[in-house]
């Protein structure tokens, strides 16, 4: 089973088109994909029309959950949800559109072949931004590379929320002991695995940027992640996993 954690807040206006791509990936494929909506109580009706689709559209939940608490707070409710549903294969990936549904078995092709952990990555050949400025392709791009300095990783995009999990990752990934909240979580779910010794590979992808909607991009999620990357360094993460 393949599962879709697409957590939303005021996204009303993007979920229905962002689910229909899936199904319309999924059908053209002949893969299966469940599609998991995590809303953390939208003020504009998004859990609302995540009902809905629901009643709708087959390979489709949601997961309401009672307060904004941060994207991985939210991520990690949906995790748990997948894995107790029996996913084998647990997608990240934004409600915004951003993320084009055409990866998603391109995803699933890596796994297939040996992959535990696949990035979307917009920084090797092949992948890229689109409607970007030039200062937030900077600080991205810096972002990534300060937090490859200072972990010594090898993966190009670190901070990226296009990613597939083999389940075991997860389940091996003490989900409690993750401190970020907002995106630097994305950076420590890899570096966890990278130190657990599973296999990591990134797949090339074109990011574009929202047409509707406001980003969740803050200057507190922002300096929270370069302080994360520190703690990380320092204090150190498990590098081995459970016999």
């Amino acid at each position: 089973m393949n599962v879709i954690v697409l957590p939303t807040y005021n996204e009303r206006d993007n979920l229905r088109h962002a689910v229909a791509r899936i199904r319309e990936v999924a059908d053209g494929h002949r893969v299966q994909l469940h599609t998991l909506v995590v809303d953390d109580d939208s003020p504009d009706g998004t859990g609302e029309l995540a009902d809905e689709l629901a009643r709708e559209v087959d390979d489709v939940s949601v997961l309401h959950r009672a307060a904004k608490e941060g994207l991985g707070k939210a991520y990690f409710a949906g995790f748990r949800t997948a894995l107790g549903m029996g996913a084998e294969r647990i997608f990240e990936m934004d409600a915004d559109l951003s993320h084009d549904a055409s990866y998603l078995p391109h995803f699933l092709r890596l796994i297939d072949r040996g992959a535990d952990l696949v990035l979307g990555s917009r920084y090797v050949k092949g992948g890229g931004v689109e409607n970007w400025s030039l200062s937030r392709k900077a600080i991205s791009r810096g972002g990534c590379l300060y937090a490859q300095a200072i972990l010594g990783l090898p993966y190009r995009d670190l901070t990226g929320g296009y990613k597939c999990f083999r389940r075991r990752v997860l389940e091996e990934i003490d989900l409690d002991a993750v401190d970020a909240r907002g995106f630097g979580f994305q950076i420590e779910m890899t570096y966890r695995a990278h130190k657990l010794g599973f296999k990591v590979v990134e797949l090339p992808i074109v990011f574009v940027d929202r047409k509707v909607g406001e980003s969740k991009m803050s200057r507190e999620i922002f300096l929270e992640a370069l302080v994360n990357v520190w703690k990380l360094r320092l204090r150190g993460v498990p590098t081995s996993r459970p016999a």
